[in-house]
């Protein structure tokens, strides 16, 4: 007679290659090389005795069994890192209120602040969207308890970096995630041969994103010709306006979303540097709690 039940860590892989899309992604959230993480998707499968995934050109996607399995996977998950957390002293109780740029993972991030949720479940989270320079410039007010924004860094991103996951400074926030920005348009746009040709009509954010000024002076700067088509009042908005063929913008690689893709290099568009995503530092004498649910929410983002 067979053994019931599952093997714990495959589900935490099945859960992070799921979310990633695509084994590699999800290697790298589980720190595992890629064969090591088929290995285990392939022994749950068989475990299982259903395929969980669809894999195609650009990744995988979850089957019904797949979909059916994820949520059940969460729960066991959740459960098992809340009953932990409880043993060790650091189950989370009380009020915390998030402040999140838009730009950080659209897809991914209500899946995120939902898992979290289901880890402390006698946490009680108040999540607000807000500009990044809204967020930065609310460090040292009472605005919110922990904020997660978007900075711009010169160059390569490669010499001389901070690493995601390391502090800048004792002082200063936390890197936890690095991305290209990347000049896009709606993909059946830039398939249709002359449809977008300078003067370069840009999609835009309000003036008070950072991002969006900063596209608008590397243009002025390399004296490019441009007209704004349209001003957006989130990212949402920008990705929307995209989609229905209304100009080119400037996104970081987890913004683009379906229908968008890359402007090619035929353009001549500027060289544009990388996006960082920054966990701001604790505020002197805050609760224990929310020192805690920065600590496991840095856990989660990247």
């Amino acid at each position: 007679m067979n053994a019931r039940g599952l093997d714990f860590a495959q589900l935490r892989t099945f859960i992070a290659v799921t979310e990633a899309g695509s084994v590699s992604a999800g290697a790298e959230r589980v720190f595992l090389s890629q064969s090591s993480v088929s290995e285990q998707l392939k022994k749950l499968e068989e475990r299982i005795g259903q395929p969980l995934f669809v894999r195609g050109k650009y990744g995988v996607a979850p089957t019904p069994a797949g979909a059916k399995l994820l949520d059940h996977a969460r729960r066991i998950v959740a459960m098992c890192d809340a009953a932990f957390d409880d043993m060790q002293g650091r189950s989370l109780d009380g009020e915390v209120r998030i402040a999140i740029t838009d730009y950080y993972r659209p897809q991914d991030v209500a899946a995120i602040i939902r898992r979290f949720a289901s880890q402390h479940p006698r946490l009680r989270l108040h999540v607000t969207v807000l500009p990044s320079a809204v967020i930065d410039a609310s460090a040292d007010d009472n605005t919110f308890d922990i904020g997660l924004s978007l900075r711009m860094v010169e160059g390569t991103g490669k010499r001389g970096a901070a690493k995601p996951g390391a502090q800048t400074s004792a002082a200063t926030s936390t890197v936890i995630r690095r991305e290209k920005l990347v000049w896009v348009s709606a993909r059946e746009t830039l398939r249709e041969r002359g449809a977008l040709t300078p003067p370069w009509p840009l999609v835009l954010l309000p003036a008070t994103c950072q991002l969006q000024r900063y596209v608008v002076r590397l243009l002025d700067e390399a004296r490019m010709p441009y007209l704004i088509s349209h001003s957006a009042s989130g990212v949402a908005g920008l990705q929307l306006a995209l989609k229905a063929g209304l100009g080119i913008s400037c996104l970081n690689e987890s913004a683009i979303g379906d229908g968008l893709m890359a402007c090619p290099a035929s353009f001549g568009l500027p060289a544009l540097p990388f996006a960082e995503f920054h966990l701001l530092p604790g505020r002197p004498g805050e609760s224990a709690h929310v020192t805690n649910a920065r600590e496991a929410l840095a856990g989660l983002f990247g």
